[in-house]
């Protein structure tokens, strides 16, 4: 079975992009295919090779295409739109088993559930263009859950890419820049402009590779973290005995060896992972 191109595809389902679902879709495989590339060779080495990959929005499916011709073991996709499962399910006509699309959202699936249920290894990749809405509920989840991925390869518009990989004393280092870069080595990709995708968003998108560390800290600590730096970067403006006031101000930054007129922005990660440790 030889597949139509993408843009047949959606033209013979009469498909088009859901804004509710956030969704803007990559249709050149050239791009897709990139993709997939830097997902398993950049500095952060993760090869598919015989692993499984989840694949959360896929839409049309330009990118589940890139990932079926890498070595991965199998690709599940998890599609929360009814619309195209029917579109996705022709490529069961060209890879078979190796391809499964579940109709679910991917907030509330039960990663290691899926896995075992299927009796696949409880460990998988997550490559994905995240529909906008759900990026960063969707990355905090893979981040501090119980279920942890073997590697994230993820799309956000630019905004969130640069969060995420922000260096301490950055303009756009905050919350989310610690608890990823405490927990996974991260590392951006590449960007990719607007008029790459269909239809266009308002804003840059960019693709950024994360790769839990072997040293994760237990669920307790990933907890404590998740308070401290809500509270430091909730009121970032203020001094850390301020805005650290609620769960112990200057007795815990002494305890943790901070200058207590710091401000969230001037503290790195690790400092960040002292704190938590020392609730």
């Amino acid at each position: 079975m030889i597949l139509p191109s993408l843009r047949e595809s959606l033209e013979a389902h009469g498909l088009m992009a859901k804004k509710s679902f956030g969704q803007h879709f990559l249709l050149d495989l050239n791009i897709t295919r990139k993709i997939v590339r830097l997902a398993q060779s950049s500095s952060l080495n993760t090869p598919f090779d015989g692993d499984v990959v989840i694949e959360v929005g896929p839409g049309p499916g330009g990118l589940t295409r890139a990932l079926l011709e890498s070595e991965a073991q199998k690709i599940i996709a998890i599609e929360m739109d009814s619309r195209f499962i029917d579109l996705l399910g022709e490529l069961n006509g060209v890879y078979g088993e190796r391809f499964e699309v579940i109709e679910g959202d991917a907030m509330k699936v039960n990663e290691l559930q899926l896995l075992t249920d299927r009796g696949l290894p409880p460990l998988a990749h997550i490559v994905s263009n995240l529909p906008y809405n759900v990026g960063t509920p969707l990355l905090i989840k893979w981040l501090t859950g119980p279920w942890q991925p073997l590697s994230m390869t993820l799309m956000f518009q630019l905004e969130v890419a640069l969060r995420v990989v922000a260096p301490v004393g950055d303009s756009d280092y905050g919350r989310l820049s610690v608890i990823a870069q405490v927990l996974c080595d991260c590392e951006k990709l590449m960007d990719l402009p607007a008029r790459a995708f269909t239809p266009p968003p308002k804003v840059d998108s960019a693709v950024v590779k994360l790769v839990p560390k072997t040293d994760r800290p237990d669920k307790v600590i990933i907890k404590n973290l998740e308070k401290v730096t809500a509270a430091a970067f909730g009121q970032r403006r203020k001094m850390l005995r301020a805005s650290l006031k609620p769960l112990g101000g200057e007795a815990i930054l002494e305890k943790a060896g901070i200058t207590p007129t710091e401000r969230a922005e001037q503290i790195p990660p690790q400092d960040f992972l002292r704190l938590a440790h020392c609730l």
